[in-house]
Parts: structure tokens; sequence; C-alpha cells
């Protein structure tokens, strides 16, 4: 069962502009779920404003480790990540 979900680690940028990093195999769903205060309770304060990276692995192992890593960089080194992948995706 697992097997067949795709998993994704996404980060959400908050009205506030603060960075939510998690995993999901429904980012349309997780992404409501928070709006509607459900789910993580850093939505209870914070309302999530936009989805900004969004990358699929191959199973949850592999989002876990990369939401782990995510979550070690600071707010810069997210925001160069995000910005870096938006520009490759315009050239592609």
């Amino acid at each position: 069962m697992d097997k067949d979900k795709k998993w994704q680690v996404y980060i959400i940028q908050t009205k506030s502009g603060k960075f939510y990093t998690g995993i999901t195999t429904d980012i349309a769903r997780r992404f409501v779920e928070h709006s509607n205060k459900k789910g993580a309770k850093y939505f209870r304060l914070e309302k999530p404003q936009d989805i900004i990276f969004i990358q699929v692995c191959k199973n949850r192992s592999e989002a876990t480790k990369i939401e782990l890593e995510l979550k070690k960089l600071n707010r810069n080194e997210k925001m160069r990540l995000v910005n870096k992948l938006s520009l490759e995706s315009t050239f592609v």
C-alpha cells in the first residue's frame, strides 16, 4: 500500500512570511487541512498562504530524510533553494 503512494516534501509560506516544512501523499488535501487548522498545531496560530516548494520522493523514508534536511536550513537558505528551483523551472 505504501509503495503506491507518491510521497512529497513541501514548504508552505504563511501569511506572516514564516515557513513550514512537512510531508504528505496528497498536497492539496494537506493544504486544505492546514487552512482549516487541522493537522499540524503550527497552523492554529499561522495562516498558510502558498505552497512554495514541492519535491516528489520515492517513498516515505526518503521524504522524511529530505524533510529533516530542509528543517535544518535557515530562512535564507530555504529562500535561496526556492528561488534557485524557480529559476531552473523557468528555463526548462
